[in-house]
């Protein structure tokens, strides 16, 4: 015996969990665990996919809908778009960066409590050099943080039905695709079965 009585209440710390994360808006962003949501995000995508294959248009349609409404997907988008991304230090017309754990716990909570509310803000115009020619400029629009959270918020939840959609050797400017799987496909065409 552990000297264990089911009788006994057992009274754990944990926070008050909603539906769809805590119910406070307090979020520590050096503690989240990011890969229980990293998976949470790769099984909705796979489930949008698998149901895009089958055909089952509302099933498609209600998952897209619990992908948007996830947390997971919001604290990745995030962390996408304030961590990852070259261009997390580059401000929109807000002026707007978020280089701290703290300003990236609250653009998550913004964006999370923003998802039927949100209306894009203008974008801030810059005129970059062309590849081209260097001599000529090329204007170019870079959107606010809270913008580029929701599009990566919006990005998860159509990407996977894109994806299923797409012609299986279409190598242009798709996620996990190269120059070198293009290379490879052509080249097994051209040898031939054998």
């Amino acid at each position: 015996m552990t000297g264990y009585s089911w009788s006994t209440p057992v009274v754990m710390a944990m926070p008050a969990l909603g539906v769809n994360g805590p119910e406070d808006d307090a979020l520590e962003w050096d503690s989240v665990n990011w890969r229980v949501h990293e998976d949470n995000v790769r099984r909705l995508r796979q489930r949008i996919f698998t149901a895009t294959q089958e055909g089952d248009w509302p099933k498609v349609r209600n998952l897209q809908k619990l992908m948007l409404r996830s947390r997971s997907n919001t604290l990745l988008s995030v962390r996408q778009v304030t961590q990852r991304n070259a261009g997390r230090k580059t401000a929109g017309i807000d002026g707007e960066v978020a280089l701290t754990s703290e300003a990236r716990a609250d653009v998550a909570v913004r964006v999370h409590s923003s998802i039927r509310t949100w209306t894009p803000c203008a974008v801030r115009r810059v005129y970059i050099p062309k590849a081209s020619n260097r001599a000529k400029l090329r204007p170019l629009g870079i959107p606010v943080i809270m913008d580029r959270c929701h599009q990566a918020r919006v990005r998860n939840a159509l990407e996977p039905e894109w994806e299923a959609r797409f012609e299986p050797r279409s190598y242009g400017f798709r996620p996990g695709r190269s120059c070198q799987d293009a290379i490879g496909a052509i080249y097994t065409t051209c040898k031939g079965p054998r």
